[in-house]
């Protein structure tokens, strides 16, 4: 899973200078698994690149970033996020069974 992709910080730090597209290309091509980071202070991806991401395939995990039993609750703004971006339950890693998460697990990657 590639967590904190652009590592922007709203209203603190710019995203990293990252060729988003590409980065997504290569997850779809590696079948790796993308972090929305659901923290209210990263929201990240974007909910446009979310949509570029369903688009090629990319599977998506919903990450609270959460430091405290409270900021479980963030993952609320990252489903916010994953439906503003198209995405569907079957879309993103963490709303399927446990069978199916450890089959992607397990999947092999290229490297």
């Amino acid at each position: 899973i590639l967590g904190h992709p652009t590592g922007r910080l709203l209203l603190s730090r710019h995203p990293y200078p990252l060729d988003v597209e590409a980065m997504l290309v290569r997850a779809a091509e590696r079948k790796v698994a993308v972090e929305i980071n659901a923290d209210p202070k990263r929201m990240d991806l974007d909910w446009r690149h979310l949509r570029r991401a369903r688009e090629l395939g990319v599977t998506i995990v919903i990450g609270p970033d959460a430091h405290s039993v409270k900021q479980l609750d963030y993952v609320f703004g990252g489903v916010g996020m994953a439906r503003k971006g198209g995405l569907e339950a079957k879309d993103i890693l963490n709303t399927r069974d446990a069978d199916a998460v450890v089959a992607f697990a397990r999947a092999p990657r290229l490297q």
